[in-house]
């Protein structure tokens, strides 16, 4: 059985294949290696805490009577806006099937109708195509996932593990600078798979869970691998609003069974935006309502109504969401509306990889959230994103690194590390503050709408922010550790100390390259609004490519649907 360690036992010095993230993507690409390779799956929390724990609409998959791939895929470019890779979104859908059904078969209890699987609707999708297990999808497969992963012998789990930087050697992955209990060592592999999910909480309205930091992107952004369409950020219409809640996503599938939108009058003023009214792209909602509010300054959320709802079909689909805004918010939802308004959701940039979800870093991968695939393109099509994590998870099943040339240096333990370190309570006091002030500074400048001037002040700021970080005690410490050593860290420097660091260091590079994006895209397409630049522009129907501290466009895309 394989390993899931919170014994904190030494550390392996190497693995076949190291996969960072505990998330869907991670897991189901752990489980679709090969089963002769050793893998270490190493996650900062523990397996079920994750982006992917937290979905609730479902998946995606053209597999109803009445729908057809072609179907989907037409439905998945038109959300993207243009920018979409075409063979990326035709390998997506055409594979969904295969995977929905690997998953039957592993256990997960898809919700059912008769004897088919049950379809919902939701905003964008032109067939009920959304499979569910009630409203907690996401917890399903994951829950299913982490019981497959524990049973495998060639997988190692080891959690509350923090990746630091990727260890590149000419040219080359060959591992990854891992703290895992009061070591911080290099652990070497074959080939390194990022699976970690999001960073929406660069943003400090997110419905994202507090690991979502960026971290796989910012490591790869470090380590040189290319970026693409990170000013891409899908902005969800209705998370929870309430004053000491947390920003819970009330699910796309709401509106999809019917649920209404209303302002404060009751008045359903989505359709003044456009003639889908709440079922309209994600982007366009999210939109309607911050314009929506602009035009009412004294309110602060609109509310979602499921009284127009069977109160028994609430019941069935949506027990999750009765609970939580019971619990959290005190609301009766079969008696009250639910007020909800915009949050930043998911990240449709990331880290380019190819179909075989490869970077352009040889024996590095990516999967998931943090790569950019080129399927979501401008603004993700609803409950595409479980589905990409597997089907391009999938694409590592025959992976087969090759031996890597011999290393010049191996990692070699060092105990007398951290020696200058004094005023750790100071940094730290320093961080918790500013990790916090990032989220504010992003979410007023590089929001749902944005404009020139602010995201200029808010770089600036950022600048000043990461000159003070780059002075810290803490950040000096960790600069003069030599290369490729293993070191004790002493009692005073514990992992959480370490993540708080490292989180913040993300969410600094993260936000600078999100908000450098956004000055750089000209325009206004999909999950990108700028107030100066409100129209989409035929010549800005490219990606954004970061190599880098190099912005430029890519080719045009001129693929329509097939």
């Amino acid at each position: 059985m394989a390993s899931s360690s919170s014994s904190f036992a030494s550390l392996p010095a190497q693995f076949d294949v190291l996969v960072i993230g505990g998330g869907a993507a991670g897991l189901y690409s752990a489980l679709c290696l090969p089963a002769t390779l050793q893998v270490g799956l190493i996650t900062k929390d523990t397996l079920s805490v994750s982006a992917s724990d937290w979905a609730q609409g479902g998946i995606a998959a053209a597999i109803a009577p009445d729908d057809a791939p072609e179907l989907h895929i037409a439905d998945t470019l038109n959300a993207g806006a243009g920018l979409c890779e075409v063979e990326a979104v035709e390998v997506l859908v055409r594979l969904a099937g295969e995977c929905i059904q690997n998953l039957t078969q592993m256990g997960v209890a898809f919700d059912r109708k008769d004897d088919r699987l049950a379809m919902t609707l939701e905003a964008a999708h032109s067939r009920r195509r959304v499979l569910h297990a009630a409203d907690t999808t996401g917890r399903a497969v994951v829950t299913t996932l982490t019981a497959q992963v524990l049973k495998r012998d060639n997988i190692h789990v080891f959690n509350q593990a923090l990746a630091l930087a990727l260890w590149i050697h000419e040219g080359e992955c060959r591992g990854v600078q891992i703290v895992y209990g009061q070591q911080l060592s290099w652990v070497h592999a074959k080939a390194v798979v990022l699976a970690t999910g999001g960073g929406g909480q660069i943003y400090s309205q997110t419905t994202n869970p507090a690991a979502s930091t960026g971290d796989g992107v910012a490591m790869a952004w470090r380590a040189g691998a290319q970026l693409r369409d990170l000013e891409f950020m899908q902005f969800h219409p209705t998370a929870l609003t309430k004053a000491g809640a947390p920003r819970f996503l009330i699910s796309e599938a709401v509106r999809g069974e019917g649920a209404h939108l209303v302002d404060s009058t009751g008045r359903r003023f989505a359709f003044d935006y456009h003639p889908d009214g709440e079922l309209a792209p994600r982007d366009v909602v999210s939109r309607a309502i911050f314009s929506h509010l602009q035009k009412t300054p004294n309110e602060s959320f609109v509310y979602l109504d499921l009284r127009v709802i069977d109160p028994e079909r609430v019941q069935y689909r949506f027990p999750n969401i009765i609970r939580k805004c019971q619990k959290w918010a005190g609301i009766d939802v079969f008696t009250t509306p639910i007020p909800v308004s915009p949050a930043a959701h998911y990240w449709m940039g990331g880290i380019v990889t190819n179909l075989d979800s490869q970077t352009t870093i040889q024996r590095l991968y990516a999967v998931g959230e943090n790569a950019s695939t080129g399927v979501h393109g401008a603004n993700r099509l609803a409950s595409n994103s479980l589905l990409e994590c597997l089907v391009f998870g999938a694409q590592l099943k025959e992976l087969s690194p090759e031996p890597q040339t011999a290393l010049s240096t191996h990692p070699t333990p060092d105990s007398s590390s951290f020696e200058g370190l004094i005023d750790i309570a100071t940094d730290v006091d320093w961080l918790h503050q500013h990790r916090l002030a990032i989220g504010q500074l992003v979410w007023k400048s590089a929001g749902i709408s944005r404009e020139a001037d602010q995201m200029k002040i808010a770089l600036e700021q950022l600048g000043h922010w990461q000159t003070t970080f780059d002075t810290l005690p803490l950040t000096q410490a960790m600069s003069s550790l030599r290369t490729h050593t293993t070191h004790n860290l002493k009692s005073q420097l514990t992992i959480d100390t370490l993540r708080l660091w490292t989180e913040t260091r993300n969410l600094l590079a993260v936000a600078t390259l999100v908000i450098k994006s956004a000055l750089f895209r000209t325009e206004s397409r999909g999950g990108h609004y700028r107030s100066d630049y409100p129209d989409t522009e035929p010549h800005w129907q490219t990606h954004t490519l970061i190599n880098e501290l190099n912005w430029k466009k890519s080719e045009p895309l001129n693929k329509q649907a097939t």
